[in-house]
């Protein structure tokens, strides 16, 4: 299966419920009180944030260090390199690595919401990095979901209930390219 990023009026509707049942009530309480629209009424909205990550680069860029706030993540980065296998992470491995997690977290909170017994799911996410056009460049992700307990069917509805619901399917929308593959076992 392969999803487009769309958006619908029935995911901005059920935002707080589903917060609420991913959450807890405070959450849903700030998804439904989302900051309001820019002046104009086009672009992004911030949404009411019940939790912020905060990370400092220093260094060289891709050559340098990253570190969280409260110093749980602390790392050496590099630039990526087919042809190497280098010893310290880079920044696509990191977006590979929170897209997954969150896209999980994601389609196992759409499967409760839409009363399916899962039994258990994986994500791999794959990011890749190349050139846009001349000094610029880009990101695409290919999502491959392995959902237990469940028929292909099902695993493809909840995967596109699950793509309305992850902050990170939300931020790369209409940006980016993703492709999700469901698969069951």
């Amino acid at each position: 299966m392969s999803t487009e990023h769309t958006t619908t009026d029935t995911a901005t509707e059920t935002a707080a419920s589903e917060a609420d049942q991913m959450y807890g009530e405070d959450a849903a309480q700030a998804a439904d009180a989302s900051a309001p629209a820019p002046e104009d009424g086009k672009g992004p909205r911030h949404p009411k944030a019940f939790y912020t990550a905060q990370a400092h680069a220093t260094g060289n860029g891709r050559n340098g260090h990253v570190a969280s706030s409260d110093g749980l993540l602390d790392l050496d980065l590099v630039i990526p390199n087919p042809i190497t296998k280098p010893k310290k992470t880079n920044p696509e491995q990191l977006f590979a690595a929170g897209f997954s997690a969150c896209f999980n977290s994601a389609f196992q909170g759409a499967a409760k919401v839409m009363k399916v017994k899962l039994e258990a799911s994986e994500v791999t996410a794959r990011v890749g990095i190349g050139p846009l056009a001349l000094h610029r460049f880009g990101l695409g992700v290919k999502l491959k979901v392995t959902a237990h307990g469940i028929d292909q069917e099902t695993a493809e509805r909840v995967a596109v209930k699950a793509e309305q619901m992850c902050p990170y399917s939300n931020a790369t929308r209409g940006n980016i390219a993703v492709d999700v593959e469901v698969t069951v076992a």
